[in-house]
């Protein structure tokens, strides 16, 4: 069984590949990001991701299924309950989720939770409802510039987003508010997977605009991941990206924030160009932000032709002692109704120079097969309580 020095782990944010057995007790019935946008385009040119065996692991019109693929493929399971960015990533790293977070979609923030935020803050609080952050900065920025009160708002995760002009709002006063909105979303009766900063720019509607300044304030995950295993061993772990939040810095020697997925990929490449022993996690969050949940095909599409554009640079700087392996945390089909993630199967793609080809795996039936399979590359024991089976023997 052949062992990697370095092994570069990159999320595809919400790139869904099918609905899950049991969509249906989470109304995404037939949901299907990737086969859903390769059906809504004229065109999708996706050469390298062609190369590994997209096309192989999934049947799509624009991307054929090659003869000889050179990625090991497979269509990963959520063992979790849910289909949340946290709930995701966590289970890749061995973490099952079984009771989903909370959302407040419907209605907005209990009465009782926004009354103590804005005691504690000092800001009267306008919004609280699901809303795009583009939309209520249109809606109520030009109130909250004006008056000093807080926009506060939620979307189809689980998350209290709070809104803060750089300029007249101030970005430590937003951090401040965020802080104590953190602490107060801590009680079981008002836990959220996130607190979001959402600064932006602008002094009138129309020309505002978010600052590559946000911050999310996570829950730390319930328990030692892989990543705490990786990083006790003395081994590497950076991260691109949404990691950090995610894992709220839990298990990371190294963190790179990212402006945009491009950026993201701009980033690993340079890593790659390092010496390092260990993994490099990266999360490319704009398929989900940008294109997902704002039900944009064609947007989507195009994010997934720049991303294989910086693939292919990066396939040109691993060698024959580096894994790539290339999946998703959930789905976030444009197609579909409402702006929610969908509960979906993902890809699974694993590429080293040095395997002696491609081909497919069996379905797993846990998206923790990535976690698993990083351990057992660095001969490092996952940690008590952690699920996940690795496949690394079968790369290869």
């Amino acid at each position: 069984m052949r062992h990697y020095k370095r092994v570069f782990l990159i999320v595809i944010d919400s790139l869904g590949i099918g609905a899950m057995p049991d969509a249906d007790r989470y109304g995404d019935q037939g949901a299907d990001t990737l086969g859903h946008i390769d059906g809504a385009v004229e065109s999708l040119h996706l050469p390298n991701l062609e190369r590994l065996g997209l096309g192989n692991l999934h049947p799509l019109r624009h991307v054929r299924a090659v003869k000889h693929p050179l990625a090991r493929y497979a269509s990963l399971m959520e063992a979790s309950a849910g289909k949340d960015t946290m709930t995701g990533h966590w289970e890749m790293m061995g973490l099952r989720t079984t009771t989903p977070f909370q959302t407040f979609t419907e209605n907005g923030f209990p009465a009782e939770l926004l009354e103590e935020l804005s005691r504690r803050t000092g800001h009267r609080i306008i919004g609280n409802k699901s809303a795009s952050g583009t939309e209520i900065l249109d809606e109520l920025a030009e109130q909250e510039i004006a008056s000093g009160d807080m926009i506060v708002y939620t979307s189809a995760d689980s998350v209290l987003q709070i809104c803060g002009n750089e300029e007249t709002f101030g970005l430590a006063e937003l951090y401040r508010c965020c802080e104590i909105a953190r602490e107060l979303t801590l009680r079981d009766e008002w836990k959220v997977g996130r607190v979001i900063a959402r600064p932006y720019v602008g002094r009138k509607k129309g020309e505002f605009v978010r600052t590559a300044n946000r911050h999310d304030y996570a829950l730390k995950p319930g328990g030692p991941t892989v990543l705490n295993a990786l990083k006790d061993r003395g081994l590497d772990v950076i991260s691109v990206g949404k990691i950090f939040d995610i894992f709220d810095g839990e298990g990371l020697t190294e963190s790179n924030k990212s402006k945009s997925s491009v950026h993201g990929m701009e980033q690993t490449i340079e890593i790659a160009g390092r010496e390092f022993n260990g993994l490099c996690f990266v999360n490319l969050v704009d398929f989900d932000a940008l294109w997902g949940h704002r039900r944009n095909p064609a947007g989507y599409a195009a994010e997934l032709e720049r991303f294989d554009g910086k693939l292919g640079e990066l396939m040109e700087k691993i060698g024959d002692d580096d894994l790539l392996m290339i999946t998703a945390d959930h789905g976030n089909d444009p197609t579909y109704s409402g702006t929610d993630h969908t509960r979906e199967m993902v890809p699974f793609l694993a590429y080293s120079p040095s395997m002696d080809g491609g081909g497919a795996l069996a379905r797993q039936e846990s998206f923790a097969v990535n976690g698993a399979t990083v351990a057992e590359n660095f001969g490092v024991e996952m940690p008590e309580g952690t699920i996940g089976v690795s496949v690394l023997g079968e790369l290869g």
